[in-house]
């Protein structure tokens, strides 16, 4: 059986200081989740754990993300985080600091229903 997707969010994070990728990934991912409020499960019956989400973060560059430590921090569902070229990385010219801006889109599915 396939899952089918059943809600999308996307969301924006920054780290402003640290260019800490994993910190601005997951000011992104908070984002998105802020705008969410799933009540089908209690209404349907369902378990959380039904869900798996599926979170993919743009950022300048995707190997200083820490996937793994993102993904425990995911309150519901069985989670994957993957990290992706994308977002953007802007430069003060007075004084050389990098801010790096993160995307997110957190996609949630469930097993396809007959």
């Amino acid at each position: 059986m396939s899952d089918q997707r059943f809600i999308i969010e996307m969301g924006m994070g920054n780290d402003q200081y640290g260019q800490d990728y994993t910190k601005a990934a997951a000011r992104a991912i908070e984002d998105a989740i802020r705008h969410s409020a799933i009540s089908m499960f209690a209404a349907l019956g369902k378990d959380p754990k039904e869900m798996r989400v599926q979170v993919t973060v743009g950022v300048q560059e995707p190997k200083k993300v820490d996937c793994a430590a993102l993904a425990e921090k995911l309150p519901r569902g069985r989670a994957e985080v993957k990290a992706v070229f994308g977002g953007m990385n802007v430069t003060n010219p007075d004084d050389g600091n990098v801010l790096v801006i993160a995307s997110a889109a957190v996609e949630a599915f469930l097993p396809k229903q007959v």
